[in-house]
Protein backbone atom coordinates (compact mmCIF):
# COMPACT_ATOMS: atom_id res chain seq x y z
CA UNK A 1 0.00 0.00 0.00
CA UNK A 2 1.41 3.39 -1.00
CA UNK A 3 2.45 5.81 1.74
CA UNK A 4 1.68 9.50 1.49
CA UNK A 5 4.62 11.81 1.97
CA UNK A 6 5.00 15.53 2.54
CA UNK A 7 2.73 18.00 4.28
CA UNK A 8 -0.90 18.60 3.45
CA UNK A 9 -1.90 21.77 1.67
CA UNK A 10 -4.87 23.92 2.68
CA UNK A 11 -8.14 22.31 1.70
CA UNK A 12 -6.64 18.82 1.37
CA UNK A 13 -6.64 16.44 4.34
CA UNK A 14 -5.34 12.88 4.44
CA UNK A 15 -5.81 11.87 8.07
CA UNK A 16 -8.04 12.73 10.99
CA UNK A 17 -5.03 12.75 13.34
CA UNK A 18 -2.79 15.16 11.44
CA UNK A 19 -1.98 18.25 13.52
CA UNK A 20 -4.84 20.70 13.04
CA UNK A 21 -3.46 24.01 11.75
CA UNK A 22 -6.54 25.86 10.53
CA UNK A 23 -10.26 25.33 11.08
CA UNK A 24 -13.55 27.05 10.17
CA UNK A 25 -16.42 27.60 12.59
CA UNK A 26 -19.66 29.59 12.70
CA UNK A 27 -20.73 31.45 15.82
CA UNK A 28 -24.51 30.89 16.07
CA UNK A 29 -26.65 34.01 16.06
CA UNK A 30 -30.30 34.96 15.69
CA UNK A 31 -30.97 31.85 13.59
CA UNK A 32 -30.54 29.74 16.75
CA UNK A 33 -33.38 31.72 18.37
CA UNK A 34 -35.59 30.78 15.43
CA UNK A 35 -34.56 27.14 15.75
CA UNK A 36 -35.38 27.01 19.43
CA UNK A 37 -38.96 28.13 18.76
CA UNK A 38 -39.50 24.52 17.65
CA UNK A 39 -36.43 22.37 18.38
CA UNK A 40 -37.73 19.17 16.78
CA UNK A 41 -38.67 20.85 13.49
CA UNK A 42 -35.21 22.44 13.47
CA UNK A 43 -33.53 19.00 13.81
CA UNK A 44 -32.43 19.84 17.37
CA UNK A 45 -32.42 17.11 19.98
CA UNK A 46 -33.84 19.21 22.79
CA UNK A 47 -34.44 22.72 24.10
CA UNK A 48 -31.41 24.53 25.54
CA UNK A 49 -30.24 27.97 26.65
CA UNK A 50 -29.22 30.02 23.62
CA UNK A 51 -27.04 32.55 25.44
CA UNK A 52 -25.21 29.79 27.28
CA UNK A 53 -24.72 27.95 23.99
CA UNK A 54 -23.11 31.02 22.41
CA UNK A 55 -20.85 31.41 25.47
CA UNK A 56 -19.83 27.74 25.14
CA UNK A 57 -19.01 28.32 21.48
CA UNK A 58 -16.85 31.31 22.37
CA UNK A 59 -14.92 29.31 24.98
CA UNK A 60 -14.45 26.47 22.48
CA UNK A 61 -12.98 28.92 19.97
CA UNK A 62 -10.64 30.31 22.63
CA UNK A 63 -9.44 26.79 23.46
CA UNK A 64 -8.66 26.11 19.82
CA UNK A 65 -6.66 29.32 19.51
CA UNK A 66 -5.08 29.73 22.94
CA UNK A 67 -4.38 26.14 23.97
CA UNK A 68 -3.43 24.71 20.59
CA UNK A 69 -2.42 27.68 18.44
CA UNK A 70 -4.92 26.76 15.73
CA UNK A 71 -5.92 29.45 13.26
CA UNK A 72 -9.69 29.85 13.59
CA UNK A 73 -11.67 31.21 10.62
CA UNK A 74 -15.18 32.41 11.40
CA UNK A 75 -17.63 31.95 8.54
CA UNK A 76 -19.33 35.33 8.82
CA UNK A 77 -16.13 37.32 9.25
CA UNK A 78 -14.33 35.58 6.39
CA UNK A 79 -17.20 35.93 3.89
CA UNK A 80 -17.94 39.57 4.76
CA UNK A 81 -14.30 40.61 4.68
CA UNK A 82 -13.84 38.99 1.29
CA UNK A 83 -17.11 40.43 -0.06
CA UNK A 84 -16.03 43.95 0.91
CA UNK A 85 -12.80 43.69 -1.07
CA UNK A 86 -13.87 41.37 -3.90
CA UNK A 87 -16.64 42.60 -6.20
CA UNK A 88 -17.21 39.14 -7.69
CA UNK A 89 -17.74 37.50 -4.32
CA UNK A 90 -20.03 40.31 -3.14
CA UNK A 91 -22.08 39.89 -6.34
CA UNK A 92 -22.38 36.14 -5.58
CA UNK A 93 -23.47 36.92 -2.02
CA UNK A 94 -26.12 39.37 -3.28
CA UNK A 95 -27.40 37.00 -5.97
CA UNK A 96 -27.75 34.17 -3.46
CA UNK A 97 -29.55 36.46 -1.03
CA UNK A 98 -31.98 37.64 -3.73
CA UNK A 99 -32.78 34.02 -4.46
CA UNK A 100 -33.40 33.30 -0.78
CA UNK A 101 -35.76 36.27 -0.29
CA UNK A 102 -39.41 35.46 -0.98
CA UNK A 103 -42.53 37.55 -1.51
CA UNK A 104 -46.21 36.71 -1.09
CA UNK A 105 -49.28 38.63 -2.18
CA UNK A 106 -49.83 41.09 -4.99
CA UNK A 107 -47.40 40.14 -7.80
CA UNK A 108 -47.04 43.78 -8.89
CA UNK A 109 -46.11 44.88 -5.37
CA UNK A 110 -43.74 41.93 -5.02
CA UNK A 111 -42.04 42.87 -8.30
CA UNK A 112 -41.77 46.48 -7.21
CA UNK A 113 -40.35 45.51 -3.80
CA UNK A 114 -37.71 43.29 -5.38
CA UNK A 115 -36.80 46.01 -7.87
CA UNK A 116 -36.43 48.50 -5.01
CA UNK A 117 -34.07 46.15 -3.20
CA UNK A 118 -31.98 45.63 -6.34
CA UNK A 119 -31.82 49.39 -6.87
CA UNK A 120 -30.40 49.86 -3.38
CA UNK A 121 -27.88 47.00 -3.24
CA UNK A 122 -24.99 49.45 -3.04
CA UNK A 123 -26.60 51.12 -0.02
CA UNK A 124 -26.64 47.96 2.05
CA UNK A 125 -23.56 46.49 3.68
CA UNK A 126 -22.63 42.88 3.04
CA UNK A 127 -24.02 41.89 6.46
CA UNK A 128 -27.49 42.66 5.13
CA UNK A 129 -27.26 39.97 2.47
CA UNK A 130 -25.51 37.48 4.75
CA UNK A 131 -28.42 37.79 7.20
CA UNK A 132 -30.93 37.27 4.40
CA UNK A 133 -29.19 34.02 3.51
CA UNK A 134 -29.19 32.84 7.13
CA UNK A 135 -32.78 33.82 7.99
CA UNK A 136 -34.36 33.19 4.53
CA UNK A 137 -37.26 35.64 5.04
CA UNK A 138 -40.53 35.84 3.11
CA UNK A 139 -42.33 39.20 3.01
CA UNK A 140 -46.12 39.01 2.91
CA UNK A 141 -47.66 41.84 0.87
CA UNK A 142 -51.28 40.78 1.35
CA UNK A 143 -53.93 42.96 2.94
CA UNK A 144 -52.93 46.41 1.70
CA UNK A 145 -54.91 48.98 -0.24
CA UNK A 146 -53.82 50.05 -3.69
CA UNK A 147 -51.91 53.20 -2.79
CA UNK A 148 -50.93 52.37 0.77
CA UNK A 149 -47.63 50.86 1.95
CA UNK A 150 -47.67 47.17 2.76
CA UNK A 151 -48.28 46.10 6.32
CA UNK A 152 -45.07 44.39 7.43
CA UNK A 153 -45.48 40.63 7.81
CA UNK A 154 -42.28 38.60 7.65
CA UNK A 155 -41.89 34.85 8.02
CA UNK A 156 -38.76 32.73 7.88
CA UNK A 157 -38.74 29.50 5.86
CA UNK A 158 -36.03 26.96 6.70
CA UNK A 159 -33.65 29.43 8.39
CA UNK A 160 -30.14 28.01 8.69
CA UNK A 161 -30.53 26.96 12.31
CA UNK A 162 -27.92 24.20 11.99
CA UNK A 163 -25.26 26.31 10.32
CA UNK A 164 -22.98 26.13 13.36
CA UNK A 165 -22.44 22.44 12.57
CA UNK A 166 -19.74 23.32 10.04
CA UNK A 167 -18.52 19.76 9.40
CA UNK A 168 -21.42 18.71 7.25
CA UNK A 169 -21.50 21.17 4.33
CA UNK A 170 -18.36 19.67 2.77
CA UNK A 171 -15.96 16.75 2.86
CA UNK A 172 -12.32 17.85 2.97
CA UNK A 173 -10.45 14.92 1.45
CA UNK A 174 -6.96 14.10 0.20
CA UNK A 175 -8.11 15.43 -3.18
CA UNK A 176 -9.73 18.66 -2.01
CA UNK A 177 -13.04 20.20 -0.97
CA UNK A 178 -16.12 18.23 -2.05
CA UNK A 179 -19.32 20.22 -1.48
CA UNK A 180 -22.17 18.32 0.13
CA UNK A 181 -25.81 18.12 -0.84
CA UNK A 182 -27.62 18.07 2.48
CA UNK A 183 -30.27 15.43 3.18
CA UNK A 184 -32.84 17.53 5.03
CA UNK A 185 -34.67 20.60 3.65
CA UNK A 186 -33.85 22.47 6.87
CA UNK A 187 -30.15 22.27 5.91
CA UNK A 188 -30.22 22.18 2.11
CA UNK A 189 -29.30 25.85 1.65
CA UNK A 190 -26.31 25.97 4.02
CA UNK A 191 -23.85 25.29 1.21
CA UNK A 192 -24.87 28.56 -0.48
CA UNK A 193 -22.91 30.29 2.28
CA UNK A 194 -20.11 27.79 2.83
CA UNK A 195 -19.21 27.78 -0.87
CA UNK A 196 -18.56 31.50 -0.46
CA UNK A 197 -16.25 30.67 2.45
CA UNK A 198 -14.04 28.41 0.34
CA UNK A 199 -13.93 31.03 -2.40
CA UNK A 200 -13.04 33.68 0.19
CA UNK A 201 -10.18 31.45 1.39
CA UNK A 202 -8.95 30.93 -2.15
CA UNK A 203 -9.40 27.17 -1.88
CA UNK A 204 -10.61 25.32 -4.96
CA UNK A 205 -13.71 23.16 -4.84
CA UNK A 206 -13.06 19.86 -6.64
CA UNK A 207 -16.73 18.90 -7.01
CA UNK A 208 -20.22 19.73 -5.82
CA UNK A 209 -22.69 16.89 -5.25
CA UNK A 210 -25.49 17.09 -7.80
CA UNK A 211 -28.78 15.66 -9.01
CA UNK A 212 -30.03 12.89 -6.72
CA UNK A 213 -26.87 12.66 -4.60
CA UNK A 214 -27.10 13.17 -0.84
CA UNK A 215 -23.86 13.39 1.12
CA UNK A 216 -22.72 15.13 4.34
CA UNK A 217 -19.32 15.71 5.93
CA UNK A 218 -20.14 14.04 9.25
CA UNK A 219 -20.09 10.72 7.39
CA UNK A 220 -16.45 11.07 6.30
CA UNK A 221 -13.25 10.03 8.11
CA UNK A 222 -9.83 10.25 6.40
CA UNK A 223 -7.43 7.59 7.72
CA UNK A 224 -4.21 8.28 5.71
CA UNK A 225 -4.08 5.39 3.22
CA UNK A 226 -7.81 4.73 3.38
CA UNK A 227 -11.00 6.55 4.30
CA UNK A 228 -14.35 5.71 5.84
CA UNK A 229 -17.57 7.00 4.30
CA UNK A 230 -20.91 6.43 5.98
CA UNK A 231 -24.00 5.61 3.94
CA UNK A 232 -27.49 5.92 5.40
CA UNK A 233 -29.96 8.63 6.37
CA UNK A 234 -27.64 11.55 5.51
CA UNK A 235 -25.54 10.06 2.69
CA UNK A 236 -27.03 7.91 -0.07
CA UNK A 237 -25.58 5.57 -2.69
CA UNK A 238 -25.49 8.32 -5.34
CA UNK A 239 -23.52 10.51 -2.94
CA UNK A 240 -21.05 7.68 -2.34
CA UNK A 241 -20.71 7.12 -6.09
CA UNK A 242 -19.95 10.79 -6.81
CA UNK A 243 -17.51 10.96 -3.93
CA UNK A 244 -15.58 7.96 -5.24
CA UNK A 245 -15.53 9.40 -8.76
CA UNK A 246 -14.66 13.03 -7.99
CA UNK A 247 -13.66 13.49 -4.36
CA UNK A 248 -11.26 10.75 -3.25
CA UNK A 249 -7.75 9.61 -4.09
CA UNK A 250 -7.23 7.19 -1.19
CA UNK A 251 -5.99 3.68 -1.93
CA UNK A 252 -9.15 2.34 -0.35
CA UNK A 253 -12.55 3.68 0.72
CA UNK A 254 -14.67 1.66 3.15
CA UNK A 255 -18.37 2.44 2.83
CA UNK A 256 -19.99 2.00 6.26
CA UNK A 257 -23.70 1.24 6.17
CA UNK A 258 -25.62 2.99 8.94
CA UNK A 259 -26.85 0.34 11.38
CA UNK A 260 -30.27 0.23 12.96
CA UNK A 261 -29.85 0.33 16.70
CA UNK A 262 -29.85 -3.26 18.03
CA UNK A 263 -31.80 -2.18 21.12
CA UNK A 264 -34.75 -1.02 19.01
CA UNK A 265 -37.26 -3.09 17.00
CA UNK A 266 -35.77 -3.75 13.58
CA UNK A 267 -38.82 -2.52 11.69
CA UNK A 268 -38.79 0.87 13.45
CA UNK A 269 -35.29 2.38 13.33
CA UNK A 270 -34.53 5.87 14.57
CA UNK A 271 -31.78 7.19 12.27
CA UNK A 272 -31.20 10.23 14.49
CA UNK A 273 -29.50 7.99 17.08
CA UNK A 274 -26.52 7.53 14.74
CA UNK A 275 -27.32 9.95 11.93
CA UNK A 276 -23.67 10.41 10.92
CA UNK A 277 -20.65 8.15 11.23
CA UNK A 278 -19.08 10.61 13.69
CA UNK A 279 -22.05 10.17 16.02
CA UNK A 280 -20.85 6.67 16.93
CA UNK A 281 -17.23 6.50 15.68
CA UNK A 282 -14.18 8.78 15.73
CA UNK A 283 -10.40 8.77 15.50
CA UNK A 284 -8.23 9.69 18.50
CA UNK A 285 -4.85 9.06 16.89
CA UNK A 286 -2.85 7.08 14.37
CA UNK A 287 -3.35 3.87 16.35
CA UNK A 288 -6.58 4.40 18.31
CA UNK A 289 -10.25 4.86 17.48
CA UNK A 290 -13.25 5.39 19.74
CA UNK A 291 -16.75 4.15 19.08
CA UNK A 292 -19.84 2.31 20.13
CA UNK A 293 -18.80 -1.34 20.08
CA UNK A 294 -22.45 -2.33 19.73
CA UNK A 295 -23.03 -0.20 16.63
CA UNK A 296 -19.60 -0.92 15.12
CA UNK A 297 -20.36 -4.65 15.25
CA UNK A 298 -23.71 -4.10 13.51
CA UNK A 299 -22.45 -1.65 10.87
CA UNK A 300 -21.54 -3.54 7.69
CA UNK A 301 -18.71 -2.36 5.44
CA UNK A 302 -18.18 -2.59 1.69
CA UNK A 303 -14.58 -2.00 0.62
CA UNK A 304 -13.76 -0.12 -2.58
CA UNK A 305 -10.19 -0.32 -3.89
CA UNK A 306 -8.64 2.26 -6.17
CA UNK A 307 -8.00 1.15 -9.74
CA UNK A 308 -7.15 4.49 -11.30
CA UNK A 309 -8.05 8.16 -11.30
CA UNK A 310 -11.68 8.40 -10.21
CA UNK A 311 -12.15 4.63 -10.50
CA UNK A 312 -12.80 2.28 -7.59
CA UNK A 313 -13.88 -1.34 -7.69
CA UNK A 314 -15.88 -3.06 -4.98
CA UNK A 315 -14.11 -5.93 -3.26
CA UNK A 316 -15.95 -9.16 -2.57
CA UNK A 317 -17.54 -9.87 0.76
CA UNK A 318 -18.70 -7.73 3.65
CA UNK A 319 -17.47 -7.34 7.18
CA UNK A 320 -18.42 -5.27 10.18
CA UNK A 321 -16.86 -1.90 10.89
CA UNK A 322 -15.40 -3.42 14.06
CA UNK A 323 -13.70 -6.21 12.09
CA UNK A 324 -12.49 -3.85 9.40
CA UNK A 325 -10.87 -1.38 11.83
CA UNK A 326 -9.33 -4.19 13.87
CA UNK A 327 -7.91 -5.59 10.66
CA UNK A 328 -6.23 -2.23 10.00
CA UNK A 329 -4.38 -2.57 13.31
CA UNK A 330 -6.22 0.09 15.33
CA UNK A 331 -6.96 -0.21 19.03
CA UNK A 332 -10.66 0.31 19.75
CA UNK A 333 -11.93 2.11 22.84
CA UNK A 334 -15.54 1.04 23.19
CA UNK A 335 -18.30 3.39 24.32
CA UNK A 336 -21.45 2.40 26.14
CA UNK A 337 -24.85 3.30 24.68
CA UNK A 338 -25.26 6.15 27.18
CA UNK A 339 -21.82 7.57 26.33
CA UNK A 340 -22.50 7.32 22.60
CA UNK A 341 -25.85 9.10 22.91
CA UNK A 342 -24.17 11.75 25.09
CA UNK A 343 -21.87 12.70 22.19
CA UNK A 344 -18.74 11.02 23.56
CA UNK A 345 -17.59 10.08 20.05
CA UNK A 346 -18.06 13.60 18.72
CA UNK A 347 -14.68 14.86 19.96
CA UNK A 348 -12.12 16.72 17.86
CA UNK A 349 -8.66 15.24 17.32
CA UNK A 350 -6.24 18.20 17.28
CA UNK A 351 -3.09 16.13 16.81
CA UNK A 352 -1.99 12.51 17.05
CA UNK A 353 -3.16 11.22 20.42
CA UNK A 354 -4.67 14.53 21.63
CA UNK A 355 -8.39 15.27 21.54
CA UNK A 356 -10.82 17.96 22.65
CA UNK A 357 -13.48 15.84 24.28
CA UNK A 358 -16.96 16.79 25.43
CA UNK A 359 -17.65 16.70 29.16
CA UNK A 360 -20.02 13.78 28.75
CA UNK A 361 -20.86 13.69 32.46
CA UNK A 362 -22.69 17.01 32.03
CA UNK A 363 -24.86 15.66 29.22
CA UNK A 364 -25.57 12.08 30.32
CA UNK A 365 -28.57 12.97 32.49
CA UNK A 366 -30.30 15.03 29.79
CA UNK A 367 -29.59 12.30 27.21
CA UNK A 368 -31.18 9.74 29.52
CA UNK A 369 -34.17 12.02 30.09
CA UNK A 370 -34.57 12.52 26.34
CA UNK A 371 -34.79 8.75 25.73
CA UNK A 372 -37.00 8.34 28.83
CA UNK A 373 -39.48 10.80 27.32
CA UNK A 374 -39.50 8.80 24.08
CA UNK A 375 -39.89 5.53 26.01
CA UNK A 376 -42.93 6.85 27.87
CA UNK A 377 -44.54 7.85 24.57
CA UNK A 378 -43.55 4.63 22.75
CA UNK A 379 -42.36 1.90 25.14
CA UNK A 380 -42.27 -0.79 22.45
CA UNK A 381 -39.84 1.22 20.37
CA UNK A 382 -37.63 2.81 23.05
CA UNK A 383 -38.16 0.68 26.17
CA UNK A 384 -35.11 -1.61 25.84
CA UNK A 385 -32.87 1.31 24.89
CA UNK A 386 -34.00 3.28 27.92
CA UNK A 387 -33.53 0.30 30.25
CA UNK A 388 -29.93 -0.20 29.08
CA UNK A 389 -29.10 3.50 29.40
CA UNK A 390 -30.60 3.64 32.90
CA UNK A 391 -28.44 0.70 33.99
CA UNK A 392 -25.34 2.35 32.56
CA UNK A 393 -26.17 5.69 34.15
CA UNK A 394 -26.42 4.10 37.60
CA UNK A 395 -23.10 2.34 37.06
CA UNK A 396 -21.37 5.56 36.01
CA UNK A 397 -22.76 7.39 39.04
CA UNK A 398 -21.26 4.79 41.34
CA UNK A 399 -17.88 4.42 39.61
CA UNK A 400 -17.29 7.91 38.18
CA UNK A 401 -15.94 6.24 35.03
CA UNK A 402 -17.47 7.96 32.01
CA UNK A 403 -15.75 9.06 28.81
CA UNK A 404 -13.42 10.92 28.60
CA UNK A 405 -12.63 10.20 32.26
CA UNK A 406 -11.85 6.57 31.57
CA UNK A 407 -8.92 4.21 32.08
CA UNK A 408 -8.99 3.16 28.44
CA UNK A 409 -7.88 6.59 27.22
CA UNK A 410 -4.92 6.57 29.61
CA UNK A 411 -4.01 3.00 28.69
CA UNK A 412 -3.96 3.95 25.00
CA UNK A 413 -1.86 7.05 25.60
CA UNK A 414 -4.60 9.51 24.57
CA UNK A 415 -4.52 12.97 26.16
CA UNK A 416 -7.79 14.86 26.38
CA UNK A 417 -8.93 18.40 27.07
CA UNK A 418 -12.54 18.44 28.26
CA UNK A 419 -14.90 21.19 27.09
CA UNK A 420 -18.41 21.98 28.31
CA UNK A 421 -20.84 21.84 25.37
CA UNK A 422 -23.90 21.09 27.48
CA UNK A 423 -26.14 23.46 25.54
CA UNK A 424 -24.59 23.30 22.08
CA UNK A 425 -25.02 19.52 21.94
CA UNK A 426 -28.76 20.15 22.24
CA UNK A 427 -28.62 20.93 18.52
CA UNK A 428 -27.59 17.28 17.88
CA UNK A 429 -23.82 17.50 17.54
CA UNK A 430 -20.54 18.21 19.29
CA UNK A 431 -16.96 19.41 18.78
CA UNK A 432 -16.36 17.35 15.64
CA UNK A 433 -19.63 18.46 14.06
CA UNK A 434 -18.91 22.14 14.77
CA UNK A 435 -15.58 22.30 12.93
CA UNK A 436 -14.65 22.31 9.25
CA UNK A 437 -10.96 21.43 8.96
CA UNK A 438 -9.02 23.57 6.52
CA UNK A 439 -5.48 22.32 7.07
CA UNK A 440 -3.81 19.47 8.92
CA UNK A 441 -0.09 18.74 8.73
Amino acid sequence: MRKHTGENTRGRIRSEWGTLKEVAIHRPGFEMFLGLLNPEASLYERAFNRHSAIAEHRRFEEMLKDDFGIKVVKLRDAVLKAADRNAELRAMLIDNAMGALGYLGDPKKAKAARAELKKNVNVYDSDHFFDILVSRPTIDLHGTRKNEPAQLRITSTDPLTNLYFMRDQQLVTDKGVFISRMAKPQRRHETELTKLLWKALGIKIVHEAEENAIIEGGDFMPMKDFALLGEGDRTNAAGVSQMLKYGADFDEVAVVHQPSHPLMPGSEPDPMLDMHLDMYFNVAGSSTVVGSGLLMRHASVDVYQKEGRGRYSKARGRQSLYEYIKGKGFNIIELSTLEQLSYASNFLCVKDGVIIAISTELIAKSSLEYIALKARADPHRYGALHAEMSKEYNRFRSTGQIFPHSRELLENGIDFYAVNLQNLTGGYGGAHCMTAPIERS
